[in-house]
């Protein structure tokens, strides 16, 4: 075992051993040296620098000169080549080649020795990171805010190198298909995708779909929050889901109290003066004991960044497997990186949003502000330019819906009016001019509109 230099700081405490193992290092370049075609497999596990033992890293990297030149890999090229390097006495000559080959146990487990040196590079990049972040805590000259963001970098950085996306042959992908396909067909539930509860809207997206991001956009007191928590509760409750809401613009509390108004019909304003009427107390205690059941995760961390939600969420995902991820709203989130302006910040966050429903394979479904240029326009009908702050949410965005309500009804103080959801952009599917929605503003619930017309006309029966 090598020893590990400690850093200058007297408050420092010295780790003294890096991990590494000589034994699966020779038997990797063994491997190789007795079945050159192994390179290429074990090449995509480890790289040159994975290797402690500098004369084996050496070797290794003959190795990747060799397969570049298109020259194969033996006793002699590899000889030759560190020859060249000026390396080949420094490794030992052909004795520790020779050596190399009677020692490995065998070259057909290479990938397996493989493994155990990649391990064992990452504890030693993990030990070199908390060393850094050591010195970064005890730096007083820097903001926590910096300190942490550069934490939370280098983790990252050591989890990236873990993700391999390799290349596939078309083949294997169109096979996959059909059996998803096939797999889709054989369903009694006619919608793929988790579905939002608006009948409706779940047959015109199939369902939020995996590895998607939807924008819902609208002016403010539209009812985006009370969207985002109509999708949360049917998801959770209905198909038991592990949901995710992130909430920049209101607390734990506030979402909760909605919530419960959604799922009982009490008047929010009932529930935030606690002025419940006799007969509320029963639903209310009811709601409260099935809303803790459910499988949703708040969090109304201000200002979180797009590297802070990622970390929170793949921890989540470790832990839980994460279904669905909720954002309110997407204007108000932070940047892990400086920018010149308000638009590029925006753009930094949508794309950061579609690359996490891509590595978790989650539909990731956030609310968005719509600039005032829709104000002066008559009818205040959204498009896609009024997305504000950024054209790169409608180019991030596999679904863009804005809820569009006609401007007497949002002066009026009705508890029920129709809003029109508009699909203005749909990736893998048609767009729509506006599926009609009943909201009930005294919930911030939004219905299904066919299902509340059925239910006032059986009244009045």
């Amino acid at each position: 075992m090598g020893n590990f230099p400690p850093y200058d700081d007297d408050t420092s405490k010295v780790i003294q051993s890096q991990p590494y193992s000589r034994e699966a290092e020779e038997a990797v370049v063994g491997s190789v040296l007795i079945n050159p075609d192994s390179y290429l497999d074990i090449s995509e596990i480890i790289e040159p620098n994975d290797f402690y033992i500098i004369r084996n890293q050496w070797i290794w990297n003959a190795f990747a000169r060799l397969h570049d030149r298109r020259i194969s890999i033996d006793m002699v090229t590899v000889s030759n080549d560190l020859e060249e390097q000026g390396q080949f006495a420094e490794i030992g000559g052909m004795p520790y080649l020779l050596s190399l080959v009677n020692q490995t146990p065998s070259s057909l487990h290479g990938e397996d020795y493989a493994q155990i040196v990649e391990q064992t590079a990452i504890r030693r990049r993990m030990l070199a990171s908390a060393n850094e972040m050591a010195k970064l805590a005890y730096d007083q000259g820097k903001e926590i805010k910096t300190v942490l963001d550069e934490a939370e970098k280098s983790i990252f950085a050591l989890s990236a190198k873990r993700v391999r996306h390799d290349l596939e042959s078309i083949n294997t992908v169109v096979s996959e298909y059909y059996d998803h396909v096939d797999e889709l067909s054989k369903r009694d539930e006619e919608i793929s995708g988790i579905q939002t509860g608006l009948t409706d809207l779940d047959r015109q997206l199939n369902g939020l779909q995996k590895s998607d991001l939807l924008i819902i956009a609208g002016r403010p007191g539209t009812g985006k929050t009370g969207f985002l928590l109509s999708v949360a509760k049917h998801a959770a409750l209905k198909h038991k889901k592990n949901v995710a809401m992130f909430s920049l613009e209101m607390s734990n509390m506030q979402l909760v109290q909605r919530l419960i108004a959604q799922e009982t019909a009490i008047d929010t304003h009932r529930l935030r003066t606690g002025k419940l009427l006799d007969n509320e107390w029963d639903l209310f205690t009811q709601a409260t004991a099935v809303l803790s059941g459910a499988h949703i995760w708040l969090d109304d961390t201000p200002a979180i960044t797009p590297m802070a939600m990622r970390t929170k969420c793949r921890r989540l995902h470790m832990e839980h497997r994460l279904d669905l991820i909720l954002v309110d709203y997407l204007q108000l989130m932070g940047s892990d990186t400086r920018t010149e302006n308000r638009v590029q910040e925006v753009s930094y966050i949508s794309r950061s949003l579609k690359v996490l429903a891509r590595e978790l394979n989650v539909p990731v479904l956030a609310a968005a502000q719509l600039s005032r240029a829709v104000e002066q326009r008559e009818g205040k009908r959204p498009v896609l330019s009024d997305l504000r702050d950024s054209g790169s949410l409608e180019q991030d965005a596999d679904i863009v819906m804005f809820i569009h309500r006609k401007e007497e009804d949002e002066k009026a103080s009705k508890p029920i009016v129709i809003a029109d959801l508009i699909v203005a952009k749909h990736r893998n599917g048609p767009t729509h001019p506006g599926i009609e929605l009943v909201f009930r503003q005294n919930l911030a619930k939004f219905e299904n509109a066919l299902s509340v017309r059925d239910a006032g006309t059986a009244k009045k029966r």
